[in-house]
């Protein structure tokens, strides 16, 4: 969305305007020109006439066609059926054998066709992932679409000194407090791990506490083991209000690595998400297979296997508690098949990324998967064209979710803020193209035509329809320079990164407005080890 601008220099802008002639102005006053623009674009824009918000919905692209989507599924099924998850928790084979899955003398699990229809049939298709305020909870449902980040990476990109450190949890709340004032990033998935903090239950616990302290977006966190989520869940109790409010509005998921491509399940990650569901917190299943490794290397093979692998997570959910919100994470990444390293910023994973959205829109359940990811170390020109190919087939194919949308480097191993700055006013492009062309009476009507033909001036630059399409239909990055190279050289060559890294600045400057009350806040500090000064 776009960023309004307020304070004394839009007001000096609005008073030259109201001093400005109403003609059109000449090239010798285009400076004119450009403060009404300026000024037209300062002025607040209700949340319905914005042209861009969370959840448009796409859908329009679909890399399969039709018959490629029945015979993926019929795989999965096949899969299932006749290979089957290896490695599940006790509590695990319990559950699922008693839902109806098959426990072979080879100890896999492998589950009739029967079973997976039937609990599609129960599986909720449409959930609201809130967050800590309203206005910014999620509605997966159908082909809608939201940005956010996620991963797992150990590092931080230091772009002004160009090298990588490990990633603290202070970098963990400054990327926390940048996407709550970042308009066209819609959730935070916890995108860098604490390297600062040594003890697993601390670092668990601290992550929580530095994303919720840093935005009011709706959050998602993954925990180290099962006996971690009961403590846990006492100071998310705490932060919510209480248990009543928590259950009410749960502002967290889990983001739960259930299975170990390929076909296996995670046994600790089985036993964490048992934990969270019967603590009402919501799970994305995550199935993150590399194509060519731990996948197959055909594209559509390694949809065939993450499918797979979330259907059983679907019936295991399901199985637990029928209807829980749950998440239908297909996630395979890529492989360079040169080096077997992973390559996140291709065009192969844009593919896998958007033929995944298409089988969650088959199945009708909420998805997400991996988009954004650059193979880049830094936020250069590799990098955008990683970034933005992806997020724009994520979201025109209707991904729910579009994980680590912004801010993710040398695939997924570096986290870089700047670049997430930067990528907001990618992701403000990219959901332009999601929204599409709306063809009207009014949009295609020739009023317009004729009034600038026959009777008016011969362009469109002061017609009242295009001063009144000005914010409704078009988006304006406010980072990207489109001067010309004459105003370029008069505003002393702005440098795009360097713009970043003093956007970034000033964002984390401003006090956070998901911080926690003061009396919470002392509660929190003594009853856990928080780290965060």
């Amino acid at each position: 969305m776009i960023l309004m601008r307020s304070g004394p220099k839009c007001k000096g802008v609005r008073m030259a305007d109201e001093k400005a002639s109403n003609k059109i102005p000449q090239r010798s006053n285009r400076a004119g020109g450009r403060a009404a623009k300026k000024a037209l674009r300062a002025a607040p824009l209700e949340s319905a006439l914005r042209p861009i918000k969370p959840g448009m919905v796409g859908g329009n692209y679909n890399p399969l066609e039709d018959s490629g989507v029945k015979r993926i599924h019929q795989a999965a099924l096949d899969a299932l059926e006749s290979i089957g998850l290896a490695d599940a928790p006790k509590t695990g084979i319990d559950i699922l054998v008693g839902a109806g899955a098959v426990l072979g003398s080879d100890g896999r699990l492998r589950f009739p066709r029967s079973l997976v229809e039937d609990m599609l049939a129960v599986a909720k298709k449409q959930l609201t992932l809130h967050a800590r305020k309203e206005e910014f909870d999620l509605e997966l449902s159908g082909n809608r679409v939201h940005f956010g980040t996620a991963g797992a990476a150990v590092h931080l990109v230091d772009v002004e000194n160009r090298e990588y450190r490990d990633s603290t949890v202070k970098d963990l709340y400054n990327a926390a407090h940048l996407v709550d004032q970042l308009d066209n990033i819609h959730f935070l998935q916890r995108p860098m791990v604490c390297r600062d903090i040594n003890d697993n239950f601390s670092m668990d616990l601290n992550t929580v506490y530095a994303c919720c302290s840093g935005t009011r977006k709706h959050v998602g966190v993954s925990f180290t083991q099962e006996s971690f989520v009961e403590p846990i869940m006492e100071m998310i109790h705490l932060i919510a209000g209480g248990k009543k409010k928590w259950l009410e509005r749960p502002f967290i998921s889990n983001s739960n690595c259930f299975v170990v491509p390929p076909m296996k399940f995670a046994t600790e990650s089985c036993s964490v998400m048992e934990a969270c569901i019967k603590h009402g917190m919501p799970v994305l299943l995550l199935s993150a297979g590399q194509a060519g490794a731990t996948a197959p290397a055909s594209i559509a093979g390694a949809i065939v296997q993450a499918v797979a692998e979330c259907l059983a997570g679907v019936i295991y959910v399901n199985a637990i508690k029928p209807g829980f919100p749950a998440i239908f994470g297909t996630w395979p990444f890529v492989s360079d098949l040169r080096t077997g390293a992973m390559s996140g910023g291709s065009g192969e994973q844009a593919l896998l990324t958007a033929g995944c959205a298409q089988m969650h829109r088959f199945y009708g359940l909420p998805g997400g998967a991996a988009a954004g990811i650059a193979d880049s170390k830094l936020p250069d020109m590799q990098a955008g064209w990683e970034q933005a190919t992806s997020n724009v087939l994520a979201g025109l194919s209707g991904l729910n979710m579009v994980y680590e949308s912004a801010g993710m480097h040398a695939s997924l191993l570096g986290f870089c803020l700047e670049s997430l700055v930067l990528g907001d006013d990618m992701l403000g492009q990219v959901q332009r193209c999601v929204r599409g062309i709306e063809v009207t009476e009014d949009s295609v009507n020739l009023e317009a035509m004729i009034a600038v033909c026959i009777d008016g001036p011969g362009h469109y630059l002061g017609h009242s329809q295009t001063l009144s399409l000005m914010q409704t239909e078009y988006v304006y990055p406010e980072l990207g320079d489109r001067s010309s190279p004459k105003e370029w050289l008069e505003n002393d060559r702005p440098d795009l990164l360097q713009r970043a890294i003093e956007r970034k600045n000033f964002l984390l400057s401003q006090p956070s407005r998901a911080r926690f009350p003061k009396d919470l806040d002392e509660v929190l500090r003594a009853k856990y080890p928080i780290y965060l000064k």
